[in-house]
């Protein structure tokens, strides 16, 4: 594994804000999770939310957008340097999901990702799966959102 890529562990990662509207809400909600506190902000108000907030995976999607871009933006900037881009492959997936706070129309999410180490696979020759965790906070530096994944990643 580069020295680069090492001392990038246990380093929490800044991918960006994001802030919620209504209208993104109930977009979201009525495409992909059309429940009454997501879709409807009257039926929000009396349900045990008190007001319209957007779906978890809705949440979690944005995540994906800005952890995208935060990739492409690193591959870039090391390509600038002269230096040989990491390669990222796919995901096995997410454990330990959790969303842990409303995130309610209006709300400000900044969403983070933490690479906590690389396990060379025996399996495939030249690749490292990556362990990270990630986290969204609101405006009151609230975590709404934690996670852990993993991620393919070539070794250069």
């Amino acid at each position: 594994m580069s020295a680069a890529l090492n001392a990038l562990i246990g380093i929490e990662r800044d991918l960006g804000s994001h802030t919620f509207t209504a209208e993104e809400i109930v977009t979201f909600a009525r495409k992909y999770d059309p429940q009454r506190f997501h879709v409807d902000p009257e039926a929000a108000r009396h349900s045990n939310f008190g007001a319209l907030c957007a779906s978890g995976w809705h949440t979690t999607a944005i995540w994906m957008r800005l952890n995208v871009e935060d990739m492409k933006r690193q591959v870039k900037a090391a390509m600038q340097r002269g230096e040989t881009p990491p390669q990222f492959g796919p995901s096995p997936g997410f454990e330990d999901l959790k969303w842990l706070k409303p995130v309610y129309a209006g709300d400000t999410i900044r969403f983070t990702r933490t690479l906590n180490g690389f396990r060379a696979l025996q399996s495939r020759p030249g690749w490292a799966m990556m362990q990270m965790s990630s986290a969204a906070y609101n405006q009151n530096e609230q975590k709404v959102l934690e996670f852990n994944s993993a991620a393919l990643i070539g070794l250069a």
